[in-house]
């Protein structure tokens, strides 16, 4: 049967590839092509004459750009019952979605924002989903023959692909960012954390622990079951749960049996918006049983024969570690002949006569119990035709004849025969064992049929009679033989691997956070052999008997859900096994509704050096997710593309700043609930750069150095100069002084010599100029600082020596000094010669701490010295003090110096200059070097010198020739290799000649084109840089305006002939001249020429302000542009009224040239005014410049009633009538407790009546008893009360706890019923002294 393709939805996605470029998980084109080509349909099908094709192309244009919209057809036009597909129910979300398999989803899709991050998925997934839905599944025992419903009256193949990819629509997820606020403010489903291994062996002599820890929000709590059965935790008293969390700790210090908990446990974490689930964990108590009581008797064998004594260890609980010793606790020697197998059991591939001397014990070391147990031993007595055991014999080339041993072909002992299987599970290890007996021993060697052993997993063990293969997976299955051989024969055994697997994952459910009406799916895929059946659950229950969902659909291992409401949050299970193993995840799903939130702190500043690329950053949340957008300056258009780039994350990338760049950057985040918006202000820096430079420098001992270091850097940034030595920190000493451009080095000595490094540092940046100062002094004896060390770093080692001394290696010994309680991590070897560089110390290998012995390979003729620093966390210890030295024997150099360049510093000289081999590379005395040189291919003798330095100076040159270089090594042994040659030039000379006819064209008002014809070769007398344009502003068109006639140039790098100018001013006259630029610098100028640009338009007015006088009028005031560019013919003044969201219409005014004022009568006191203003010439409109009027006092008052609560005067009025009530508050309270309190001493003579109440302190208190809280009691912040320490109030005493009264009888209110009274003791808080008292005790 034929088929045709769909030719207008492939060329849909053709079309979409433009979007691709937007959202990079969009199928590719070739997807594409293949997603197309699953809508298939039968030639022979027709519905009144309209196929896919035709039914398409009719179809009317999507809102978007589609070429399809949603059109339904009558059941009656397709076959089978079946409908068309709502072909345009989501292209606006680039997915094709059939409305006949999933209407809910496709009606409801163009209302709601999918998540575009996963919308899609890729092709391949998409035909192995069709091949679930259409052909029955290879299934699980339980399931196996059960085909899925849709497969039972197969619709057309491409409602299957519509079908399909109405799945891969689904499946959006929110991310909750790690902000703390977020994270606590929303809701969660628990989510387990932390739990026991699935098998979970504990020691019998501990206390238990089942772990079981989960977060979510609110917090979870916990149960557990217990062989599937509610784990009632309070019926016993040895089990307990912690505190915050579902960890079971059964405590045995009172009695009991571990072994009758053994069990499997699960445990449950539940809140209210559902549960989780734990592994079930398989609870056994470690055993570690004695051996049996035997009596064994002594083995007898004949010399020569093969030997297995068997083990049989107890079976334990993990199983036991096996290893042979004699009953005298000595290890038994393993070797080729003699080796423990796998099983324990110990083989004799032949027996020898000193087999005999020890006997044979099979120990078993018990994992949790740290204990031996060691079985009766076996003992041997070996028959033999030579009863003198000859020690002689043993190395005898032919040790069994010698012994009278007969030789015999090999023989396997494991595993018996010539064929066995192994199954093994995929991840674990393979091992593989062959054990075989003949007379001389067999060797062993390993195979695999049809292939290598796989060289990065294979290893050998055993003496090779193991063969081990780690991280098992199928390919290694198949059949491995091992081949035992000796000299009288070999035999092989064939070993079939077949490689199973207990279930691993291939998509593991993630947890699923989605907006109110998003769609999403879970996906639970994993594969094993066999292949493993998946069972969901909800909250713990089958997915079966969980209450109906009209918004969720199960589809094999994947569960869909369309239209989301707070009401689907639960917490899902997948549970797939097989014979093997099972796995068991838990993902929740979650529905949130949170409008945008910025996450950054508010009004970032930014700093950042020109040129440079940065990121501004916006981190943002929200449900649904928000769409994001960058504007600058609060203006124009949503910044993406060309200079700019936003990320998926809100981030803005600038690819190269530039000083137009700065400003405000605003980013506003918006979704169907509201906006957030964040500024980020960018400030664009010059960057720091080292302009003149330390230059290398050979000082004597004695004399004064200066090193400059002159530094340009933004004034705005704080500049930081610090020098370095030898890559270190340089410490300022009494001899040096340190200024802002320079560092001056008094009385140089022989530790000065180094490197010297200017570092100029900002905040932002930093630059690095380095130079070597070279001193000209005596050896010098290197000292040692011996400081006081500080606490943590280790003792410095000692007592260094030298062993084992040769021509090129010596061995260095030292003693570790103190770890001071911090191990030693590494040891470093530095070693100092005499020669080249004497007292400077250098790296020359590092160890690991566990070492104190080291082999020091040399260089020759170096007069070494060694130390050694050790090294801990916490830092370096001071250096050992040095070894002896030792001098390696000399040789010829084996290298010649590097970097050979040749340049002229003159026009007729040249400087070959080289950098210096150092003392380790030098391999004799009276290091020098041979320079030679010729010109290039003249074919002429070479020229040569002896130099003792790095540089040599050719002279009397011609100008800019190239010359061939040699440099070779030698010293009093000899000469090093031969050199390579190298290419130098001479020096260069000012070019002869400037550039012919030069032509100036006017592009534009601020741009022209040049071109030129290219001087000829020898004119440049060096190498040809760049032709440059010296150009002046003449003068300006506009009359009585000054212009700056500073000289500018632009560079035409190479060898060019044209080049375009621009940044000129418009409107003025130029000059212009024209060079050729070598290396030595500018040649003759050319003819100048003179053009002039044309009017352009104008720059922005200067300093425009906007007053407001009064509540009718505005005033306007402005500067004439600072670049008029032309003749001025005006301003343009638009202007236009706001109200919060409302605008009015835009006016617009024109000005002559010489008004600069102008006012402004308002309409509406209330609306503010935005203004715009530009200058005008001929050719338009300049750069426009826009104020504000100032915000009205009466604004409060305007349509945008929504923010009066922010408003400042509201708040102050608020503040202001809050205040007043307080005050006549007070003072009423002072009035109705005019009494205050009384001591007892004073009122004796007034009789307590029986509704007052006592007081301990011997006062009593007049104040309103309505307003007074219970007696031991705190009002809390939330209205509740909370009750001290006292005791003694009615409330404790009441019946029913609601309704309350005081002492006195009066109704206090209704309270909570009364705490516990641990709680009630713990809170230590006394009651709050009244701010009525404390007024009246003020007055």
């Amino acid at each position: 049967m034929g088929v045709t393709r769909s030719r207008e939805a492939r060329n849909y996605f053709d079309s979409t590839q433009g979007r691709a470029a937007v959202f990079s998980l969009r199928p590719t084109f070739r997807e594409k092509k293949d997603l197309a080509g699953i809508l298939l349909r039968p030639k022979s099908a027709s519905w009144d004459g309209l196929g896919p094709k035709k039914c398409l192309a009719s179809l009317p244009t999507c809102p978007h750009g589609g070429r399809l919209r949603r059109r339904w057809m009558n059941q009656t036009m397709a076959p089978s019952g079946e409908r068309l597909i709502d072909l345009c129910a989501i292209w606006d979300a680039g997915v094709y979605l059939p409305s006949a398999a999933c209407n809910r989803a496709s009606s409801g899709v163009a209302r709601k924002r999918l998540n575009e991050a996963e919308k899609l998925s890729s092709v391949r997934e998409a035909q192995l989903k069709q091949l679930e839905v259409t052909r029955p599944r290879v299934l699980g025992s339980r399931e196996r023959g059960q085909v899925p419903r849709m497969a039972r009256q197969p619709p057309p193949p491409w409602v299957h692909a519509a079908f399909l990819l109405c799945l891969l629509s689904l499946g959006g997820a929110i991310e909750i960012p790690m902000d703390p606020s977020i994270q606590n403010e929303l809701t969660q489903p628990p989510t387990i954390t932390k739990q026991s291994v699935k098998d979970h062996i504990v020691d019998p002599r501990d206390n238990i622990l089942i772990e079981c820890e989960a977060k979510g929000n609110p917090a979870p709590s916990f149960h557990w079951t217990r062989n599937s059965r509610f784990f009632n935790i309070a019926k016993d008293p040895r089990v307990s749960m912690r505190r915050r969390s579902g960890t079971l700790v059964i405590d045995f210090r009172s009695g009991g049996r571990p072994e009758e908990y053994e069990g499997e446990y699960q445990c449950f974490a539940r809140n209210k918006f559902g549960t989780a689930l734990s592994n079930r964990i398989r609870l056994q108590v470690s055993k570690s049983p004695l051996w049996p009581k035997e009596n064994l008797d002594p083995v007898v064998v004949q010399e020569g024969a093969p030997l297995t004594l068997q083990c049989n260890p107890p079976p334990g609980l993990p199983s036991p570690v096996i290893f042979w010793m004699s009953s005298s606790m000595e290890p038994i020697t393993q070797d080729k002949r003699v080796s423990q197998g796998h099983n324990g059991d110990l083989y004799f591939s032949n027996v020898m006569l000193q087999d005999m001397q020890t006997d044979y014990s099979c120990n078993a070391r018990f994992h949790f119990t740290h204990t031996i147990q060691q079985k009766n031993p076996f003992t041997l007595k070996v028959l033999t035709n030579h009863p003198y055991n000859d020690s002689s014999l043993r190395n005898h080339p032919d040790m069994y004849s010698a012994r009278g041993v007969a030789e015999r072909t090999p023989s396997f002992m494991y595993p018996q025969g010539t064929t066995s299987s192994q199954m093994v599970l995929r991840g674990m290890d393979l091992l593989l064992e062959c054990i075989a007996s003949g007379v001389p021993t067999p060797d062993i060697a390993w195979y695999k049929k049809g292939g290598d052993l796989p060289s990065d997993k294979a290893k050998f063990e055993n003496f090779n009679k193991a063969l081990r293969i780690t991280n098992v997976s199928e390919e290694d299955s198949g059949e491995y033989f091992c081949l035992a051989s000796n000299k009288m024969g070999s035999i092989r055994h064939t070993i079939s691997v077949r490689v199973k697997a207990a279930p691993y994952w291939l998509d593991e459910p993630k947890n699923l956070i989605l907006a109110p009406g998003e769609d999403g799916r879970l996906v639970c895929r994993a594969n094993g052999n066999p292949k493993p059946t998946v069972q969901w659950m909800v909250n713990g229950e089958p997915l079966q008997s969980a209450p109906p969902n009209p918004n969720r659909e199960v589809a094999g291992d994947t569960i869909i859900f369309r239209d989301t409401q707070i009401s689907s949050r639960a917490v899902y299970q997948c549970n797939t096994s097989n014979e093997h193993g099972y796995l068991l995840a838990n993902a929740f799903v979650s529905v949130l509704d949170v409008p945008p939130r910025m996450l950054s702190p508010r009004n970032q500043l930014i700093r950042v050096i020109l040129y440079n690329r940065t990121r501004l950053d916006c981190p943002f949340f929200g449900s649904p997710i928000p769409t994001l957008r960058w504007f600058k300056n609060g203006q124009g258009s949503n910044l993406d593309g060309g200079n700019y780039h936003v990320y998926e994350n809100g981030s803005l990338e600038i690819k190269m700043i530039r000083k137009e760049d700065q400003g405000i950057y605003t980013c506003v985040a918006t979704n169907i609930l509201g906006k957030a918006e964040n500024q980020v202000r960018l400030e664009v820096k010059d960057p720091t750069r080292i302009y003149r430079m330390p230059e290398d420098q050979v000082a004597k001992r004695g004399t004064t150095v200066q090193l400059e270091c002159r530094v340009k850097h933004d004034p705005s940034l704080k500049l930081t100069v610090s020098w370095l030595k030898d890559d270190e920190p340089l410490y300022i000493g009494n001899r040096m002084k340190k200024e802002d451009d320079s560092l001056t080095i008094f009385g140089v000595a022989e530790r000065d010599q180094g490197s010297y490094t200017c570092v100029a540092s900002t905040e932002l940046d930093q630059d690095l100029a380095k130079a070597y100062l070279t001193v000209l002094a005596d050896q010098a004896t290197p000292t040692n600082r011996l400081a006081a060390l500080p606490k943590g770093r280790p003792d410095r080692p000692r007592d260094l020596e030298l062993t084992d001394l040769a021509e090129r290696s010596v061995r260095l010994t030292w003693i570790p000094g103190d770890a001071n309680n911090s191990p030693i991590t590494d040891y470093v070897v530095q070693f100092e010669e005499d020669q080249f560089q004497p007292g400077v110390w250098h790296d020359h290998s590092k160890y690991p701490g566990s070492v104190n012995s080291a082999v020091l390979r040399l260089s020759p003729y170096v007069n070494y010295q060694f130390r050694v620093i050790a090294i801990n966390e916490v830092g370096s210890s001071h250096p050992s003090l040095p070894s002896e030295r030792y001098r390696t024997s000399g040789a010829p150099p084996e290298s010649n110096p590097g970097d050979v360049k040749g340049e002229g510093t003159r026009k007729n000289n040249m400087e070959i200059t080289w950098t210096p081999m150092n003392a380790t590379s030098a391999f004799g005395p009276n290091l020098r070097y041979i320079v030679k040189w010729r010109r290039r291919e003249t074919r002429e003798a070479w020229n040569n010198v002896t130099v003792w330095g790095s540089r040599y100076v050719v002279g009397q040159t011609p100008v800019y020739v190239p010359y061939e270089i040699r440099v070779q090594a030698e010293n009093d042994f000899g000469k090093g290799p031969e050199p390579e040659s190298v290419i130098g030039y001479s020096g260069e000379d000012y070019p002869r000649a400037a550039p012919t006819e030069v032509k100036v064209r006017v592009m534009n008002s601020t741009a022209i084109s040049l071109q030129w014809n290219r001087v000829y070769s020898d004119t440049v007398q060096g190498q040809l840089r760049e032709y440059r344009a010296y150009y002046w502003r003449e003068s300006s068109l506009l009359k009585n305006l000054w212009v700056s006639q500073k000289r500018q140039q632009a560079s035409f790098p190479g060898d060019r002939l044209r080049g375009v100018v621009s940044r000129l001013f418009p409107y003025s006259n130029y000059k212009l001249e024209m060079v050729v630029v070598n290396g030595r610098g500018d040649g003759p100028r050319s003819e100048t020429k003179e053009f002039t640009t044309p009017e352009g338009v104008p720059s922005a007015p200067r300093r425009f302000r906007v007053r407001q006088p009064n509540l009718e009028t505005i005033n306007l005031e402005w500067d004439h542009p600072e670049h008029p560019n032309g003749i001025m013919i005006g301003y343009t003044l638009k202007y236009v009224a706001f109200n919060g969201t409302k605008v009015g219409k835009q006016i617009v005014e024109n000005f002559s040239p010489n008004q600069t004022k102008f006012t402004v009568q308002r309409t509406d006191p209330v609306s503010r005014y935005r203004f715009t203003l530009s200058a005008r010439t001929q050719v338009g409109s300049g750069e426009a410049v826009t104020e504000e009027s100032p915000a009205p006092p009466n604004e409060a008052y305007t349509n945008n009633q929504a923010d009066i609560a922010t408003q400042g005067w509201f708040i102050g009025l608020m503040c202001a009538i809050a205040l007043l009530v307080l005050i006549l508050l007070i003072v009423c309270f002072i009035k109705r407790s005019r009494g205050g309190k009384y001591p007892v001493r004073e009122k004796k003579d007034v009789p307590l009546g029986p509704e007052d109440p006592k007081e301990e302190d011997g006062s009593f208190d007049y104040s309103d008893e309505d307003n007074k809280p219970l007696q031991g009691s705190q009002t809390s912040l939330d209205g509740t009360i909370k009750q001290q320490e006292s005791d003694d109030s009615l409330v404790d005493y009441g019946e029913g706890g609601e309704g309350q009264f005081n002492e006195d009888g009066s109704f206090i209110g209704q309270y909570t019923v009364k705490k516990d009274k641990e709680e009630t003791e713990g809170n230590e808080s006394s009651e709050a002294t009244s701010p009525v008292n404390a007024i009246y005790s003020l007055a």
